[in-house]
């Protein structure tokens, strides 16, 4: 059993391990803003369910962007915003969105809306995280 929580403890050290873990955690927050954002505009609004969103996703990437930055890749970053990198990471994120979008509007033909949203906002997670980690927050290249 020692041995078990031992390597749990190396593994949760790995540094993409924890960048994993960071950007989901920081991936709950966006996803209860882009959730929150598309309720009120697909709901309250009226917005049709596209158009809500991509409106979500402008909302939620723009507060990714900004979180993951300051946390999950400060070391790539230096914790400095800027807007080439933002539109760098929102251009990437835009398969996010788009991986988002077409797991919902698919998902919402045999479920509710709100349960499509939620599975749309877990697809997008993947596509998201491989998108920060091997593009647009790589590890400069020594030399």
């Amino acid at each position: 059993m020692l041995k078990l929580l031992q390597t749990a403890e190396n593994w949760l050290r790995h540094p993409t391990v924890a960048k994993m873990m960071s950007f989901g955690i920081i991936g709950v927050a966006n996803a209860i803003i882009d959730f929150g954002v598309f309720s009120i505009s697909y709901q309250a609004l009226g917005i049709p369910i596209v158009p809500a969103n991509v409106m979500a996703w402008l909302v939620a990437v723009s507060c990714s962007y900004v979180m993951n930055t300051m946390i999950t890749f400060r070391a790539e970053s230096g914790r400095v915003l800027r807007w080439k990198d933002y539109f760098v990471f929102a251009a990437s994120g835009f398969l996010g969105m788009v991986v988002n979008t077409a797991t919902l509007l698919v998902l919402s033909k045999v479920m509710p809306v709100y349960a499509a949203k939620i599975g749309a906002i877990f697809t997008a997670f993947i596509v998201n995280f491989a998108m920060s980690h091997f593009v647009v927050f790589r590890a400069k290249p020594r030399g």
